[in-house]
Order: C-alpha cells, then sequence, then structure tokens
C-alpha cells in the first residue's frame, strides 16, 4: 500500500520490537507534556519490563503492521483475538490490539491509513467486525478519533490492577462490507 508521501506498511517481525517500543516512547513523551499522562502513562515503554515484554510478543506474534516513511517506522499497528479486559465479542472479529503514530509527522492520516489495513486485513480473513479499545478518559479526543475512522463507541469499562490508577476504557466497533 502506497500513498503521494511514498509511505507504505509492512508487516512486521522479531526485529521490530525496538521500534514498537520506539513509537511508544515518543507518543507517551508526547502525552506527558501536555499533561495526559492517563493513557500510557509518564514513563517510557522502553523502560518497563511488561512493555517490553508485550513489544516482543507484538513482534513476534504474526500481527503486527508498520508504517514506514522510508526506512523509518511512523506507525505500528496489532491486530489478533481482544484482549482480556475488553467485553467478548458476539461474532468472529480482528481486534485492534495497538495502534500508535509518530506525533512528527501528524496529520499526514498515518493512524487513519493503519485503521484502513486492519479492515482490509479483516476482510481478507471474511470478517465483518473490527474492534478496538482505547483509552476513554480525559476529553476522549482518541474516542473521536476512532469515531472519525468510521468506529462507533459501544461499551465503556474500567480496568484496575494492583497499584496503578482505574484505566478508563471504551470499546469501539466498526462493521465491514
Amino acid at each position: 500500500m502506497t500513498d503521494k508521501l511514498t509511505s507504505t506498511i509492512r508487516p512486521g517481525g522479531p526485529d521490530d520490537a525496538g521500534a514498537v517500543l520506539g513509537l511508544l516512547d515518543h507518543a507517551i513523551a508526547w502525552l506527558t507534556a501536555r499533561g495526559r499522562t492517563g493513557q500510557w502513562g509518564s514513563d517510557p515503554a522502553s523502560t518497563d519490563p511488561r512493555r517490553i515484554a508485550q513489544a516482543n510478543a507484538y513482534a513476534t506474534g504474526g500481527g503486527l503492521h508498520l508504517a514506514m516513511l522510508g526506512d523509518s517506522p511512523v506507525g505500528a499497528l496489532v491486530v489478533g483475538a481482544a484482549t482480556d479486559d475488553v467485553p467478548p465479542a458476539t461474532e468472529p472479529e480482528l481486534f485492534v490490539r495497538l495502534l500508535v503514530t509518530d506525533r512528527a509527522h501528524a496529520g499526514l492520516g498515518i493512524g487513519a491509513r493503519l485503521l484502513e489495513h486492519a479492515a482490509e486485513l479483516a476482510r481478507a480473513r471474511g470478517l465483518g467486525l473490527l474492534r478496538v479499545d482505547c483509552y476513554g478518559g480525559d476529553d476522549r479526543a482518541l474516542v473521536r478519533f476512532y469515531e472519525s475512522c468510521g468506529f462507533t463507541a459501544t461499551e465503556s469499562f474500567t480496568v484496575t490492577r494492583p497499584g496503578r490508577d482505574p484505566w478508563p476504557g471504551q470499546l469501539l466497533i466498526r462493521r465491514l462490507r
């Protein structure tokens, strides 16, 4: 998939865990600079053993796709089965487990292109449902982003983990033709 910016989307692999962590680190720094630490906290993903293990699992699990601008990763998409934190689907689906883009390239539609890529993957598998969960706190800007990409907010939920503030989540769906 190529557009006027000569960006491409390619499958990720075991060597791409560092790229995922780098994208997360930049996103966390951008959010933190704006006082928005509720989504992913303020500590770099690359220093968090849980996030490092998660990035390694994404890179080896077969569901990672990277948006590339030249040789540089500018976005990451991970699709697969839904996480245990969200209400289960009532029909076969593809679930967006991670979407992160490089804020240095904001406004280029990288996130929307990655979500459309996820829809194409779901259609190719004969699936009519694409779901995603996201941070539903603060001003719900992230929820509105997903809605602008054709998703509909459905259920809200809360994730509780020991030693952390509750995380307000929002489940969204997109019906595919």
